[in-house]
């Protein structure tokens, strides 16, 4: 296994644990799923970046294309309830 140290992946990798970390802490305060779902499509980024970094991603660029897939709808969905919610105040 090649570890790839590359210091744009750590860093992202850092931001989705702590963009997850924040949106679980926020879910047990508020108990609304908005911050959980943004926490878990980060964290689920930092999935992706964590198989990078390892450098499985020749052998599982299929997983890391769906992850990311998972991860964007998320967002979206997020997104989307944020628009909503904006609408009906």
């Amino acid at each position: 296994m090649q570890l790839n140290l590359d210091p744009v992946l750590m860093i992202n990798l850092v931001l989705c644990v702590v963009i997850l970390v924040m949106g679980i802490w926020e879910y047990t305060k508020s108990k609304s799923w908005l911050p959980l779902y943004i926490g878990i499509a980060f964290g689920l980024f930092g999935v992706s970046h964590l198989i990078t970094m390892l450098g499985l991603g020749t052998g599982l660029s299929g997983v890391i294309i769906m992850v990311r897939l998972l991860a964007y709808v998320l967002v979206i969905f997020a997104l989307y309830q944020v628009i909503a919610k904006k609408k009906n105040a």
